[in-house]
């Protein structure tokens, strides 16, 4: 139908490209989902998952992660949590970070932080479901969810199953990332899932001497990227050694990004 607003859930129009997507659980109150992703690993996905919902966290929302990328997860470790997650009859519980941000990953029910995942992607896809309707997030103003790289079987359960409000694409400076990242742009448009934007990582250096920035990966070419896809850029990141040691050490909380505070403003 062409004025279809993809809204299936208060739709009562029988279409072919109707989708059903599943509950949560009847104790979680989930107000938006905002899925980052990115087609191409190493970007800083996680990273940039975890300082939105700490800043949001920070303004007094209530939110929660959840982190997708069930082979390699590292939300939990920037966190600073670490145990098995508790439940009960009625569900699972996620884990609290100090400062109040919830999560739940894979990591967080392995005997060992160290022990792979070696499934194939409809196990996969089944514990992604779980984190969404077995999970009791109780109130969430916004669930971010860490989506692994790729455009494959993880990333098609969550678009299908769960209802993503909107999608923040992450990127750094390099043609050939550009090129691949361009794959998610692509996944989420065909699914009728909005794009919030993109943020381009890694976009340059401050010197600590001049306060010049220096550009390790040659010039940007993130306006033309944006162009290309009619996308809005939320922000450029800047490599800093602060934050990937806060967030080995699972300090993440304690940093605090301007650029950062402005793109939630942007996705407001």
């Amino acid at each position: 139908m062409s004025d279809c607003n993809h809204d299936c859930g208060n739709c009562s129009q029988n279409c072919a490209d109707r989708v059903e997507y599943d509950k949560p659980h009847e104790m979680s109150q989930i107000k938006r989902v905002i899925a980052v992703v990115s087609a191409k690993g190493g970007v800083g996905k996680s990273t940039v998952t975890a300082m939105l919902a700490v800043s949001d966290r920070r303004r007094g929302s209530r939110v929660g992660i959840m982190d997708a990328d069930l082979t390699g997860p590292s939300i939990p470790k920037m966190l600073g949590i670490h145990g098995a997650l508790e439940g009960s009859e009625g569900g699972m519980y996620p884990a609290i970070s100090k400062t109040g941000v919830k999560a739940v990953s894979i990591n967080l029910l392995l005997e060992d932080e160290s022990q792979p995942v070696i499934w194939r992607g409809p196990v996969l896809s089944g514990v992604i479901k779980q984190f969404w309707s077995e999970v009791i997030w109780e109130d969430l103003d916004t669930l971010y969810i860490d989506m692994p790289p790729g455009t494959s079987d993880v990333n098609l359960t969550v678009f299908q199953s769960i209802p993503v409000d909107g999608v923040i694409i992450v990127t750094t400076p390099q043609d050939l990332v550009s090129m691949i990242v361009g794959k998610a742009v692509n996944m989420a448009k065909a699914m009728n899932i909005p794009i919030l934007g993109v943020i381009e990582n890694n976009s340059h250096l401050i010197c600590p001497h001049c306060g010049d920035k220096i550009y390790p990966y040659g010039s940007s070419h993130i306006e033309d990227f944006c162009t290309q896809y009619g996308l809005p850029l939320l922000a450029r990141l800047p490599i800093s050694a602060n934050i990937a040691e806060q967030a080995d050490k699972g300090l993440i909380e304690l940093h605090e990004v301007d650029d950062i505070e402005t793109v939630l403003d942007m996705i407001s």
